[in-house]
């Protein structure tokens, strides 16, 4: 049960994490400075530069870097980008530079644009539609960010050939028509956004901050990186989120998974059982490192005890078979001998033949002690030495469950600052950016009780089940435990103290109990049975009838021929009545 337990949730936890950093992340990176029909721009291939330096510490797949593109290079490189992320999971596109709004449709301004009218925004630029339907190929999340709101130039100095036609100061908003898409203006729609005064925009060095940070759902990063903006310009620039996503997290990073604190706790699972199967299982997961040594090495004494074992249950069923054959012809010889006795006694009936058959019987009396006793001691030996193989195979268990625990602690952190720290990091926070390492991996307290119970059913204090329910049941085998083993723990929590206590306890702790007319057999009670003309007696033995036993004597003495005989003493044990005295093997 605990084997197949741990190796269910060892499963679903790798599975889980090699599915979330299995999946493929592209970026198309663009910034453009250098226009050549109005002044340029200082920040957008330094904002650029950034945000690709990011996706590409994040562990992005693929991440296309362009600057100061020319309207024919722009088309080219939105094309090739198109086939890049045709099989991806998540594509990101971060555009820094010109953008212009006409008759409410968005478009993307490159470095060699004229613009001299509003009729050639078809010919010189590149439209978001364009660029929004290059990632429609995209499975799971599309993320589209426009720092493109600025202060345009063109919009001053471009002719209008339709009066109607309205031409708008920043972008227009925009409502995405394919699912998962995200689009993020550096300003809401209308407004115009700032370069700032230092080495990247305000938006760009917010963006930085928060949107690649492991786990985060980028609705909360997008929130921050608002809070941030609106900070840093005076409220004067809010930047502004379109779309909308469902009611998963979703995340550009995946939370990362500490692999060598998941190992440590499968490890210690693994030990806490203590069988081939568990080692198998850990191995299965974590085929090398120091840990995947020792668990083989934990595997090599496990085969080295059972072979031994093996060897000796061989050499005890030899040991009982040739027992069993010499009492068999031993018993052969007893009643050829009894038989010829009571041929002579009725042959002869004077006192000579009667002190021979006396004699002849002290003979055979003394010869068949003999021979039991020689054949006792040869069980007793095979007895002895199934019973040192046994305890080899006990101790060579104990020596590998505290030779794991003392490799275990080992290798968890051993200095009381490094313990703080990890200690000071709650279950399910996030770490900031630039934090120190994650915290080790913690115990579900239910996989907590179920060890407890477990162990407290090895040591024979709990016949409840392991459930991982800190019940009725499990708080009785507690307070079992504390009475056999003199102990005083609080039975109503199961803690990692008690846990402790409990498995270092390797022999049985709580006695087994069996009713009147039963006996112990191994861990269990088993009924005693007498043959027939015997009785169980008040102190559990079985005892021949007194009314059979009265009748056997009287016919003895007068009938001296029916007294070299074979009976039953013992029910389920190999006795034999010979002479009015009993033998056992």
């Amino acid at each position: 049960m605990r084997t197949a337990l741990i190796v269910f949730l060892t499963s679903l936890f790798c599975f889980s994490a090699d599915a979330a950093l299995a999946e493929k992340r592209v970026a198309l990176v663009i910034g453009i400075s250098r226009y050549q029909r109005v002044p340029q721009l200082a920040n957008p291939t330094r904002d650029a530069a950034a945000m690709s330096a990011l996706f590409k510490k994040a562990g992005f797949d693929v991440v296309d870097t362009e600057s100061d593109l020319g309207i024919a290079e722009l088309r080219q490189v939105i094309r090739r980008f198109s086939e890049t992320s045709r099989d991806a999971d998540i594509a990101v596109v971060y555009y820094a530079g010109h953008g212009i709004e006409v008759d409410g449709i968005n478009y993307l301004i490159p470095a060699d644009a004229r613009l001299a009218s509003d009729f050639d925004v078809d010919d010189e630029t590149i439209s978001l539609d364009r660029l929004l339907r290059a990632l429609d190929p995209v499975r799971h999340l599309k993320l589209v960010i426009l720092d493109a709101c600025r202060d345009n130039p063109f919009t001053r100095t471009m002719k209008r050939t339709v009066s109607s036609r309205s031409i708008g100061r920043g972008l227009a908003e925009i409502q995405p028509s394919s699912p998962d898409m995200l689009i993020a203006f550096a300003a809401k729609a209308g407004a115009v956004a700032s370069d700032g005064d230092s080495e990247n925009s305000p938006f760009s060095t917010a963006l930085v901050k928060y949107i690649a940070e492991p786990g985060l759902d980028l609705r909360l990063a997008f929130g921050r990186v608002r809070d941030d903006v609106l900070k840093s310009t005076g409220n004067r620039q809010e930047p502004f989120l379109y779309g909308s996503l469902g009611g998963d997290t979703v995340a550009l990073v995946p939370k990362r998974i500490d692999a060598e604190a998941e190992a440590h706790a499968d490890y210690e699972l693994a030990a806490q059982i203590g069988n081939s199967e568990a080692w198998n299982s850990f191995l299965a997961h974590h085929g090398s490192g120091m840990l995947a040594d020792f668990a083989r090495a934990q595997l090599a004494k496990l085969a080295v005890a059972q072979q031994s074992r093996a060897r000796a249950d061989e050499a005890r069923k030899e040991a009982e078979a040739e027992a069993a054959q010499k009492a068999a012809e031993l018993r052969q010889q007893l009643e050829e001998q009894s038989a010829r006795q009571a041929a002579e006694v009725k042959q002869q009936l004077s006192e000579q033949a009667r002190k021979q058959l006396d004699e002849t019987r002290h003979q055979l009396t003394e010869q068949t002690q003999e021979e039991l006793d020689k054949a006792r001691r040869q069980v007793e030996i095979a007895q002895q030495q199934a019973e040192a193989a046994r305890q080899e195979l006990e101790r060579t268990k104990r020596e590998g469950v505290a030779s794991a625990r003392q490799q275990v602690e080992q290798a968890k952190p051993t200095s009381g600052a490094e313990a703080e720290k990890l200690a000071s990091v709650a279950p399910g926070s996030t770490p900031s950016h630039g934090a120190g390492p994650p915290a080790a991996l913690q115990i579900d307290p239910s996989d907590v009780i179920r060890l407890l119970q477990a162990n407290l059913k090895r040591l024979g204090c709990n016949s409840g089940a392991v459930d991982g329910n800190w019940g009725d049941d499990s708080r009785k085998a507690l307070e079992l435990f504390n009475k056999n083993a003199h102990t005083d723990f609080d039975v109503k929590v199961a803690s990692i103290d008690v846990l402790d206590a409990v498995r270092s306890k390797t022999e049985r702790v709580c006695p087994l109990l069996c009713g009147n007319g039963q006996r112990v057999e191994g861990d269990s009670c088993v009924q005693i049975t007498c043959y027939k003309g015997f009785v169980l007696n008040s102190g559990g033995a079985c005892e021949k009838r007194a009314e059979l036993a009265t009748k056997a004597r009287m016919a003895e003495r007068h009938d001296p021929a029916r007294r070299p005989r074979i009976a039953p003493v013992v029910g389920s044990g190999k006795c034999f009545l010979f002479g009015g005295r009993s033998y056992c093997q």
